[in-house]
């Protein structure tokens, strides 16, 4: 019997399919929430990069900001622009309850560390505060970390690090400064589960990287080996 339930939901995702075909919330073809002749508009962030945040740099060295910055994060990256299809994207899947874009999105995740890989052997969501997390139903983080860990066959530590205080959203700050203090000391982890683990964080959007390196303070306290970010998209 249980061999059989995988089997019973893919057969009952083809009826929904059929009788509730999905649409590109961008042009509105059938077939996929984002058909491939919009994947291939994405706004793709293009290297040179700077080593650490992972933004577009010339050079191909530290940017001016990275420089005076002391990060425990190890390193950023993210294969699109918060701009365009995928900015709508995201705020669907963050805000409009649209959790089917989880898979799709994850999968131009597991197209990037693909050929640009980072160092990693456990994902771990950037977590919500129990409040948030209350008032949204679901953490956006959590479920493209799920879609991503199958893809890329790497386990998913989604308990081990939590939100233990609820700050305002970073969007309402507005310099680089509050949205350090904004997250200070927000991240604990309960255990050290992950003792000398290669972490990725997963996260939808990075724009200063505080929020990943308020996550990533907390693992290396509990002995993470290494911290990286890996987000859908970044502001540039």
């Amino acid at each position: 019997m249980v061999s059989l339930l995988p089997q019973a939901a893919k057969l009952g995702e083809i009826a929904l399919n059929l009788l509730f075909p999905q649409r590109c919330i961008e042009c509105g073809q059938e077939g996929a929430l984002i058909c491939s002749s919009c994947v291939t508009l994405l706004p793709r962030i293009m290297p040179p990069l700077c080593p650490r945040c992972g933004r577009p740099q010339p050079s191909g060295i530290l940017c001016s900001s990275c420089v005076s910055w002391q990060a425990e994060i190890d390193g950023i990256r993210s294969p699109f622009r918060f701009e365009g299809l995928v900015r709508q994207a995201i705020h669907q899947l963050k805000y409009g309850n649209l959790r089917a874009l989880a898979a799709p999105l994850a999968r131009l995740l597991n197209d990037y560390v693909v050929t640009k890989p980072v160092p990693g052997e456990v994902l771990v969501p950037v977590p919500l505060h129990r409040k948030r997390l209350r008032e949204r139903g679901y953490n956006q983080s959590s479920l493209l970390a799920r879609e991503l860990g199958k893809l890329a066959n790497l386990p998913v530590n989604d308990n081990c690090l939590i939100r233990q205080r609820l700050a305002p959203p970073q969007a309402r700050t507005s310099t680089v400064e509050e949205r350090h203090k904004n997250v200070a000391d927000a991240f604990v982890t309960r255990d050290q589960r992950l003792r000398d683990k290669q972490v990725v964080l997963i996260d939808d959007v990075a724009t200063s990287g505080a929020t990943l390196n308020a996550c990533a303070t907390a693992l290396k306290a509990a002995g993470a080996a290494s911290v990286w970010g890996l987000t859908l998209a970044r502001e540039i």
